[in-house]
């Protein structure tokens, strides 16, 4: 793997995964769960779990597409150019 191909798949993966932790928060506050509240209660474990969720999938979702752009590109040491 190439430096290239790793810059592609660390940020791909990062900006994933803050973009779905992000939208599991949010979706969170408008449930009216907030994950800094003090203390550890209900709303918080589950604010927590959206955050932790939304990260996950949205870790998933930019691995699908950075394996869908593979696919759908020609290895240049195969292309015989």
């Amino acid at each position: 793997m190439n430096q290239k191909a790793m810059l592609v798949e660390g940020l791909s993966d990062a900006a994933g995964f803050v973009s779905g932790a992000l939208l599991g928060y949010w979706i969170g506050r408008l449930l009216g769960l907030d994950i800094f509240e003090a203390g550890y209660d209900n709303s918080a474990i589950a604010g927590i779990v959206l955050v932790g969720l939304g990260g996950g999938l949205g870790l998933q979702i930019a691995r699908r597409w950075r394996n869908r752009r593979k696919a759908g590109q020609i290895n240049p040491d195969e292309s015989g150019n």
